[in-house]
């Protein structure tokens, strides 16, 4: 039996012996809070019990992803709701990841989803540059991605570790845009830039960040809108700024990059039916809109929501092709580890801000969420 079945098996008897409702196992690397939230939903709607294996905030969804890689032969998990789309592209190229097809989806808008409907896109985050309102004075915001390596940020720029999470994927998406319309190196230039800099990469994720401006250790930092919104509903001195990644303001399709969750059917799962009820739900409408009425305000990617949360859209969206993001992701992250983390004395990867130290997810049940939590941000939406 494998570990996490038995864990499963374990958490089932343990937490409802009682319980006779069917069950469907939930894989999810979004934030605690908010699954949790969706998944209270989930039960009360369906007679469906819902086990959900959760991932730590320094570890953001790779180690899941992993999970899903090593369960191949016997999978254990049913649904695989990420925070990111780049790894889930992955899984479904290497033919872990299922067809979906239902009346709600056969029209969902294409660059939101798989040819093949293997994922869906929904309830999107942009990735922006956090900084200290007390420390950045106007004049010294920075406006595209390339400011962060001028010398007036020497010393005062930090960003998450980037073989996890949003922060691999948009280096990704960094060397295809600049590849494409810059020219070969330009990504190189950057990843220079910042090493001259002295960016200092985290540990403890996107989340991390934004801790760390808070703190006064870093004046800005590479991030996403969750994070922000979540610091500042605490009334935490920060703000953001949606970063464009090319100088020119009258070019468009080129301004910030967005990355949507994404939800999945792990192929050969072993609840199909509750699967297929699971994925309606996490691509409702209704579960949209609760994300985007949650603290981490997520953007959503359906039409008839997105109209009623105007305040949420990205002005200029960068226009580029997630699968080629996601076939260049190991290339663009090797490279940054090898400049910013491996070259240098002293710029390993910082642990200030950690929060656990190793990736031990924990499962618990939809029903009794409340009081087993999972590891992750402490201060997740």
């Amino acid at each position: 039996m494998g570990v996490i079945a038995g864990v499963l098996l374990c958490a089932m008897a343990a937490g409802c012996s009682r319980d006779d409702r069917p069950t469907v196992v939930l894989y999810a690397s979004a934030d605690d809070a908010v699954v949790r939230e969706v998944v209270k939903a989930f039960e009360a709607a369906h007679k469906v019990r819902v086990l959900v294996v959760g991932d730590t905030e320094a570890q953001k969804t790779t180690g899941l992803v992993e999970r899903i890689k090593a369960e191949k032969d016997r999978p254990q998990a049913d649904v695989f709701w990420s925070s990111e789309v780049f790894m889930t592209i992955a899984l479904a190229d290497q033919g872990l990841l299922d067809e979906y097809l239902s009346d709600s989806t056969v029209n969902w808008p294409t660059p939101w989803r798989d040819g093949q409907r293997r994922w869906f896109g929904f309830a999107a985050r942009a990735r922006v540059i956090v900084y200290s309102t007390e420390r950045v004075s106007a004049e010294r915001i920075p406006q595209t991605w390339m400011d962060l390596t001028q010398a007036k940020y020497r010393d005062r720029v930090v960003m998450a570790d980037p073989r996890y999470g949003t922060t691999g994927g948009h280096l990704g998406a960094m060397q295809v845009y600049w590849t494409r319309e810059v020219g070969p190196g330009y990504y190189e230039a950057f990843l220079e830039g910042l090493a001259e800099n002295h960016i200092r990469v985290l540990s403890s994720g996107n989340a991390g960040v934004v801790d760390a401006v808070v703190r006064g250790e870093a004046d800005v930092g590479m991030t996403d809108t969750d994070d922000v919104w979540a610091a500042k509903a605490r009334g935490l001195k920060i703000e953001c700024v949606y970063p464009r990644h090319h100088v020119d303001p009258n070019e468009t399709g080129c301004g910030t990059l967005i990355i949507p969750n994404t939800a999945a059917i792990v192929k050969g799962g072993p609840h199909p039916k509750e699967a297929k009820e699971l994925m309606e739900f996490l691509l409702s409408e209704d579960t949209e809109r609760m994300l985007a009425k949650s603290e981490s305000h997520n953007i959503p990617v359906q039409e008839q929501v997105a109209k009623d949360f105007p305040q949420l859209a990205v002005a200029d969206p960068l226009q580029v092709d997630y699968v080629k993001v996601a076939a260049v992701r190991d290339e663009a992250v090797n490279k940054a580890v090898k400049r910013l983390m491996n070259d240098q004395p002293g710029q390993q990867v910082s642990n200030e801000s950690e929060r656990g130290e190793s990736f031990t997810p924990e499962v618990y049940s939809g029903h009794s969420a409340e009081s087993q939590p999972t590891s992750g941000s402490d201060h997740a939406p």
